[in-house]
């Protein structure tokens, strides 16, 4: 494993929206230097060949404590979830919540683990995980993710959220343990209001997440409209929750699902909305038939992401924390394959994702951290085309060990070519 105070230097590097081939330099954690002019030698020297160097990945959106665990549990909860226009998504989580019941901490540390070895692999630095908060789990997902963050400390960080899956109000004391997962060590707090029974107990439902964000001057994560139906509005509530609380820029809204089924003259209401609230919006597109409408929202200004969401759990059978394969699954679901399109869902895995996570200065600059990733690929498009592992991933200005990684994973060996980068 290269050290952060080694000299790392990347020849013959195509960079997205350059002419011709650079050099990038790393020092010290950051990129000294991006030039055309011979850097000399590194600790580390790796020539690029011309492959596309770009921001390493981010994943805003994965629940982290039910990966792998779809085939104990059956797929009864993924038809609800996924069926019928998603009129029956309340039902089919439900269902899935029988999946805490039987769940050990050393079983999810160790498929957390696996995860996040695949993130580390397929170039995913940041990652935003939910950890089940409620009656049946407890505390205990937000414990395992925070061994897990730790664990992985300087080769992916991990934002870990407490999330009240099933609801607060329906729940009772999901509210305190919301609040004792921020004392264990959570750092964002989250909400699923639309579960909720009523309007007034929606809205209550963000207060009270905002109530507990604001006093572990906290970020805020929530599950929104995650449902086939036009009456559901919290992501409306969110967004006036934010701004009256001052929370402009830290208020994270995922799914808002039931935005594709909402009229245009309210759409274009919500829109203002959002850009005066500062909220991303995080899109799983790959996770149910509907969606939010991310084309619309782009051009309106507003940052949208792409998140992995599930991997082989009661929502969603795949999934491997490779998030330019997210990307190729977007271009088709979300019908964006023309150039402008691949290279906007390139951002919203790498970029927007940071913007929307508070990452600051993930951008391939000089005097940024340096997370990055080398292609093989030259370009957008056929990065998206093969969804193929980088050459190489460097996190906080250290190569990864890739080849730990993909054991750590267990990434099968056709999926290991290139490791001679680490």
């Amino acid at each position: 494993m290269v050290k952060q105070n080694d000299r790392i230097v990347i020849q013959n590097a195509q960079l997205r929206g350059s002419d011709g081939l650079r050099n990038v330099v790393i020092e010290d954690g950051v990129v000294a230097s991006i030039t055309e002019n011979d850097p000399g030698s590194g600790s580390t020297t790796f020539d690029a060949g011309g492959g596309l160097v770009t921001e390493s990945f981010t994943n805003a959106h994965l629940h982290l404590d039910k990966v792998f665990t779809l085939a104990a549990f059956g797929d009864k909860a993924l038809k609800e979830y996924q069926g019928e226009g998603m009129g029956n998504a309340l039902r089919g989580i439900e269902t899935a919540a029988d999946v805490k019941r039987s769940q050990n901490a050393t079983e999810m540390l160790d498929v957390a683990i696996r995860s996040l070895a695949m993130a580390a692999f397929y170039g995913n630095t940041h990652v935003r995980a939910l950890a089940d908060v409620d009656s049946k789990a407890g505390t205990r997902g937000v414990e395992v993710l925070c061994a897990a963050r730790a664990q992985f400390a300087g080769i992916v960080d991990v934002q870990v959220v407490a999330f009240p899956q099933d609801g607060i109000l329906r729940e009772p004391g999901t509210l305190e343990l919301l609040t004792r997962s921020m004392e264990l060590g959570a750092d964002v707090v989250g909400g699923i209001p639309w579960v909720e029974l009523s309007e007034g107990d929606m809205k209550a439902h963000v207060e009270h997440v905002f109530d507990i964000a604001v006093a572990h001057d906290a970020d805020v994560s929530m599950l929104l409209d995650d449902a086939g139906d036009p009456g559901l509005r919290t992501l409306e509530m969110m967004a006036l929750e934010a701004i009256d609380r001052g929370w402009t820029g830290r208020a994270l809204a995922h799914h808002c699902r039931a935005m594709k089924l909402y009229p245009e003259p309210y759409f274009e209401r919500l829109v203002a909305l959002l850009r005066q609230a500062d909220v991303s919006v995080v899109s799983d597109p790959h996770t149910g038939p509907l969606h939010a409408r991310v084309d619309a929202l782009m051009r309106e200004g507003v940052n949208v992401i792409l998140g992995q969401d599930d991997i082989s759990d009661a929502y969603y059978a795949f999934g491997r924390n490779n998030m330019s394969e997210v990307a190729f699954l977007g271009c088709h679901l979300l019908w964006m394959m023309t150039v402008e399109g691949q290279e906007s869902l390139y951002d919203a895995v790498t970029t927007n994702g940071a913007q929307g996570m508070n990452i600051p200065d993930h951008k391939l600059a000089e005097g940024n951290p340096a997370n990055l990733v080398v292609h093989e690929a030259t370009d957008v498009t056929d990065v998206l085309r093969f969804h193929a592992p980088p050459r190489m991933v460097i996190s906080h200005g250290v190569v990864v060990d890739r080849s730990r990684m993909a054991d750590l994973g267990k990434i099968p060996l056709t999926e290991r070519g290139g490791l001679e980068a680490t």
